[in-house]
């Protein structure tokens, strides 16, 4: 397999970065995580205007030609890799580049990023689309800029690492005694036919497919309420769904081993499934 960094497409195993790379020593660094169907990229735009947020937000000082690339080598990556057919995500990671010495502060004068990207073919979980999936409450134990896609995900590992030892498909993080998000989606919930989710701040990663799912219901007519879901209200919800590039929509079923709802997947997610289906494989 071919992956990109710093300037070269090599093989996956040839790829090498320095113990100094501050991604490696500090998890200093963002990524994002593109869907493509059939040689096309979905939200690449979105995701692009993302990346330049997360560089902003964490001071990553990447030239604009660099930025500007990327489009460019993400299809001579999957062209690469054989993934102009069929379904494929390309990983993009940005790191602040290597220094010596290991210290906490930048380096003065800054370095040059460390810029990776790789392509692998990806399949849907259609099935629990149709499903759904059970889940757990977990503690959200991150740090409270979740807005800026880091590769800091320790705490998201760990809440799905406990998931998969309980034998279920993913978690539900509360803070401060409300619903946020999972480890790696956005979360719906669904009352009396109006959508409610975390309103767009720091405590929450506003993922590309959550606007979708937002533009979704403005068209469909769906009434979104921007209010956190208590955690005391979770089992009073007609309906509950997961949204992400690699998740899609994906309805929540049960949660602690109660039924949410009628325990089906139920009108409203069935409708935003569709209409992301349409938008997704157009």
């Amino acid at each position: 397999m071919q992956v990109y960094l710093n300037g070269s497409y090599i093989d996956s195993r040839d790829a090498k970065i320095s113990v100094g790379d501050r991604g490696f020593v500090f998890g200093d660094g963002i990524y994002e995580v593109t869907r493509v169907v059939n040689g096309n990229f979905f939200r690449e735009k979105e995701h692009l205007t993302r990346l330049k947020e997360g560089l902003a937000g964490l001071k990553i000082e990447a030239d604009i030609s660099m930025i500007e690339n990327i489009p460019e080598i993400s299809r001579e990556l999957i062209k690469r890799n054989n993934h102009l057919k069929g379904e494929a995500a390309v990983y993009l990671q940005i790191t602040r580049g290597t220094a010596w010495p290991r210290t906490h502060n930048f380096p003065d004068p800054a370095v040059k990023p460390t810029l990776y990207l790789s392509s692998s073919p990806f399949s849907p979980h259609t099935e629990l689309h149709k499903t759904g999936v059970d889940a757990i409450s977990v503690a959200d134990i991150r740090w409270t800029r979740c807005n800026l896609k880091t590769i800091n995900l320790l705490p998201n590992t760990l809440a799905k690492q406990q998931a998969k030892e309980a034998g279920v498909d993913s978690a539900i993080m509360i803070r401060d005694g409300v619903v946020t998000e999972s480890p790696n989606a956005n979360i719906f919930g669904v009352k009396d036919g109006v959508l409610y989710t975390f309103p767009a701040t720091n405590y929450i990663l506003s993922g590309i497919t959550r606007q979708t799912v937002l533009e979704i219901a403005d068209a469909q007519g769906i009434p979104v309420s921007f209010s956190p879901i208590r955690q005391e209200e979770i089992f009073n919800l007609d309906e509950l769904f997961f949204s992400g590039t690699t998740t899609d929509i994906q309805p929540v079923i049960l949660v602690d081993g109660k039924p949410i709802g009628t325990g089906k997947p139920g009108s409203v997610v069935k409708t935003i499934q569709q209409e992301y289906n349409k938008l997704l494989y157009k």
